[in-house]
């Protein structure tokens, strides 16, 4: 387990925080990892103190660095890899926020694809203000 730096789709594999490196990969050109604020590429060096985050669906999670390897590590190990970052009340708010409109988004489905029916945007729009008022209370 010891390197100085590795490729990001490297290292997110060896921590196992994505199955594979072609899903690090597609993660990273989609833009859903974060290296120290930035935009993460598959190519970008990771050293040890970098801070990692990770745009899933539903959730997000940050990491810090905290070793480095240079193979395939068991899960028990791999999470010596790095420190996971525990969510603030704002970050977990706003978590059960975006969980409420994936949940939606199922039961507004529309019957074809497409535009959403008059009908359909209307039920859409007051879920989402409903929700809203809610967060505000």
């Amino acid at each position: 387990m010891s390197a100085e730096n590795s490729r990001l789709d490297k290292w997110l594999s060896f921590a196992c925080i994505l199955k594979t490196r072609s899903q690090a990969t597609k993660a990273c050109d989609s833009g859903r990892i974060r290296v120290n604020g930035e935009v993460g590429k598959p190519s970008k060096i990771v050293r040890i103190g970098d801070t990692i985050e990770v745009r899933y669906k539903s959730h997000q999670r940050k990491f810090d660095v905290v070793e480095m390897a240079n193979r395939n590590l068991p899960h028990a190990e791999a999470r010596k890899l790095y420190r996971e970052h525990e969510l603030t009340a704002d970050e977990k708010k706003a978590l059960e926020m975006r969980q409420l409109l994936f949940q939606a988004a199922g039961k507004f489905k529309p019957k074809y694809k497409g535009r959403p029916t008059k009908r359909e945007r209307r039920k859409l729009e007051q879920f989402k203000e409903d929700s809203f008022n809610e967060s505000l209370d």
